[in-house]
């Protein structure tokens, strides 16, 4: 009998463990995508970021990531739980379309290799007419009118890629890790409330 017990016990450890594996929270330069925005804010420093400001349940920071200089990160919470549930990166701004779709296709890149293939992927312009050369191209981004992004699902969330621009000059790529337990548990606060 004990040892029908015991092999029982070690059957339930087995299933278990890979259940266990599964509710890790997302990481973003190691640091799990977790805890209060103090709590994150502090261990960004430590990575090497430089506080730069915080609004709202976000925290701003500068700093290099992925082979990129001068890039500015943002710690988002929940603010009903301040809760850190993203983190988004802003590569710096490029004004040349090659240079920036140069900087999205080797973030992909290293992005498929360490997640596989993308999920979702979208890679076009919405215009009339096709753009040919580079200053039509970066002309439609500021336009909204091109539509560039990859997203990547993992067991412990999501990240998105993505083309993007601030005012008619700043066109950007911009990183996103969503954590897949913190937004769940956002979420179920919002649901919560219906």
């Amino acid at each position: 009998m004990k040892k029908i017990i015991l092999l029982l016990t070690f059957m339930c450890a087995a299933v278990m463990l890979p259940a266990q594996e599964n509710i890790e929270h997302l990481t973003f330069k190691g640091i799990p995508i977790d805890g209060t925005l103090k709590e994150f804010t502090a261990k960004l420093k430590q990575k090497g970021f430089t506080y730069i400001s915080s609004e709202e349940g976000a925290a701003m920071f500068s700093g290099d990531f992925a082979g990129y200089k001068n890039c500015t990160a943002v710690a988002v919470s929940s603010k009903e739980r301040d809760l850190v549930c993203k983190v988004g990166v802003v590569f710096p701004s490029c004004d040349k379309w090659s240079e920036l779709e140069s900087n999205y296709m080797s973030l992909k890149q290293m992005l498929t290799k360490k997640y596989g293939e993308p999920s979702e992927c979208v890679e076009e312009f919405q215009s009339l007419f096709s753009p040919q050369d580079d200053n039509q191209k970066i002309h439609e981004l500021r336009l909204d009118r091109c539509k560039y992004y990859s997203e990547f699902e993992t067991e412990r969330g999501s990240i998105e890629l993505q083309l993007s621009h601030q005012s008619v000059m700043e066109c950007f790529v911009i990183l996103s890790y969503y954590d897949g337990i913190n937004q769940k548990a956002i979420l179920s606060d919002a649901m919560d409330d219906l």
